[in-house]
């Protein structure tokens, strides 16, 4: 099975940092955040990576390449070396949709996964695989709570009587870790296609979109804040997305 990395937007909301260096570059720790994402597939025994370029994709391609080349030894002694990496140039302004439809000559003609190149979890992917085979339905999306952002202050008039530093979300949302059935992409018009827009809402509408929940560990890296988020659990050694770690 191959897994699809969407790596070709701006991230205009990381602000500096994605003026000199795409999104998925952007370090975590001492690594770039795709590096984290293709070691969790590796982890799973998912080595074959079709990686959707645009914005700076030169950047990617060369650290990649360079990786595979050096092929050090990663968690559990994978090494890039042995992986498969398709490098596919999806366009500069390509939406997230168009760029899953122009890789799809690089998929084959089974299930496949597709994920983000901004976010990390601690997603099972064994299981997440099981559940979709289970419900047979075309798509699978992985739900999680949206990461809390302030603390709550819980009053009695005007005493403050609990504090919750991280209270619970509710609600949930899409936190990427697709599994994808190859029909999917016939869903999808064209360049200008947003995938979280029209083909979920013709799954959704046709009874195809199933959710795998996750209670665990997600993180995306939509901001700067949630960067040093993502840095000061490595600088402590809590790589929660990554438990199998040793070398932390």
């Amino acid at each position: 099975m191959k897994a699809v990395i969407l790596a070709g937007g701006r991230g205009t909301r990381l602000g500096e940092e994605t003026l000199i260096r795409p999104k998925p570059m952007v370090q975590v720790g001492d690594r770039p955040i795709i590096l984290h994402i293709l070691e969790h597939y590796a982890h799973y025994g998912l080595t074959e990576f079709v990686v959707a370029l645009g914005y700076m994709g030169d950047q990617i391609s060369e650290y990649l390449l360079d990786l595979q080349r050096r092929s050090p030894a990663g968690p559990d002694g994978l090494r890039p070396g042995d992986w498969t990496l398709e490098l596919v140039d999806t366009g500069l302004d390509t939406d997230t949709g168009g760029r899953v439809k122009r890789v799809a000559p690089y998929v084959d003609a089974d299930a496949f996964m597709l994920t983000y190149g901004d976010g990390v979890a601690d997603v099972d992917l064994h299981r997440l695989l099981a559940f979709h085979r289970a419900h047979g339905r075309l798509a699978t999306v992985t739900a999680v709570h949206p990461p809390p952002r302030f603390g709550q202050l819980h009053l009695r008039g005007d005493q403050v009587v609990r504090f919750d530093e991280k209270p619970l979300h509710e609600s949930l949302i899409n936190g990427g870790f697709f599994v994808l059935e190859p029909a999917v992409i016939d869903l999808i018009d064209g360049d200008e296609t947003s995938f979280e827009h029209d083909p979920l809402d013709r799954l959704v509408a046709g009874g195809e979109l199933m959710a795998y929940r996750h209670e665990s560990f997600w993180q995306c890296m939509d901001a700067p804040r949630d960067k040093e988020y993502l840095d000061a659990l490595w600088a402590a050694g809590d790589v929660r997305w990554q438990p199998w770690r040793t070398d932390r």
